[in-house]
């Protein structure tokens, strides 16, 4: 098969290891940074153009589209869905997913557990807010954040209040969450390929943190996951129609609740902590499922 990656750095390891992985079952794969695609959008013959050339037969493309460049990331994929490309992720659900708020919700629906969320945009019952989610401590998220940036603890009343006037002040969309105490600042990550979970750890913030990511300095070790954690990963990437996603979830004395699903999660932490090779299993996934056309929204939506 031809596969395309869609990645803005083909030095990155998740990037990496899914060419490598493809070469090796004798594909040919070609890196392309989705920012220099341009289309031509037309009724009978769309297509996309790379470096001056039409970029043509290919067989499934690889969405590794950044939070950043999100809107213009999943054109490009849609693009690749009406010419009936097979796309491991579609662009209706990477923007599902991005959208931390729609995400809660559509899991909400269904009966996911979640911590306990408010979301609003005037800070005139702030008081109430915070109230609704059980009063402080409590955890406020920027609704653009990635990788742990723009997450603030506020761990009184006062400064939970602060907070939120402050990034309100900004016209910055927020979430409010409850803080989940018995984690202590673990959480786990599951990688959920084809509707299985195929690797799992636990990522532990760094001393004087309470984010967990491994981009924020915690450190990351392999681990069992309960038959209910697995259920519950399944059924969020299910809910959001991800085919290969990240879901995280946190520990709590009611169960397992979910932080987020992530569309594009990074292999390296979770391949070195589990010795696992899933780029080799994205790759299997995409052998067996990549055929002409076979999306499900074709790029509507």
């Amino acid at each position: 098969m031809k596969i395309v990656i869609l990645s803005r750095k083909a030095s990155l390891y998740s990037t990496t290891a899914l060419a490598e992985a493809g070469r090796t079952r004798g594909h040919v794969v070609e890196v392309i940074n989705p920012l220099r695609c341009y289309m031509n959008i037309t009724s009978h013959s769309p297509s996309i153009h790379y470096k001056g050339e039409r970029v043509e037969a290919v067989d499934a493309v690889i969405p590794r589209i950044g939070a950043s460049i999100t809107f213009f990331g999943c054109a490009v994929v849609r693009q690749f869905e009406m010419m009936g490309v097979y796309s491991l992720n579609e662009s209706i659900a990477i923007t599902r997913s991005r959208d931390k708020l729609r995400s809660l919700q559509l899991l909400s629906r269904k009966g996911i557990g979640l911590p306990v969320t408010g979301f609003a945009s005037s800070t005139k019952f702030t008081g109430d807010l915070i109230d609704l989610v059980g009063g402080a401590p409590l955890v406020v998220k920027l609704l653009e954040g990635t990788q742990g940036i723009g997450v603030v603890l506020a761990e009184t009343r006062h400064a939970a209040e602060s907070v939120i006037q402050a990034f309100q002040g900004l016209n910055a969309n927020i979430l409010v969450q409850e803080y989940i105490k018995e984690s202590r600042g673990t959480d786990i990550r599951c990688l959920v390929v084809g509707g299985k979970v195929v690797a799992a750890m636990r990522r532990t913030a760094g001393k004087g943190e309470f984010r967990s990511n491994i981009h924020r300095g915690g450190s990351a070790a392999p681990i069992k996951i309960t038959p209910e954690e697995r259920s519950t990963a399944v059924r969020a990437a299910r809910i959001m129609g991800l085919n290969v996603c990240g879901v995280d979830l946190l520990r709590s004395n009611h169960g397992p609740v979910v932080m987020e699903v992530n569309s594009s999660p990074g292999l390296e932490g979770i391949e070195k902590a589990t010795g696992i090779d899933i780029a080799g299993k994205i790759i299997e996934f995409i052998e067996k499922n990549a055929k002409p056309g076979k999306t499900k929204t074709r790029g509507k939506g």
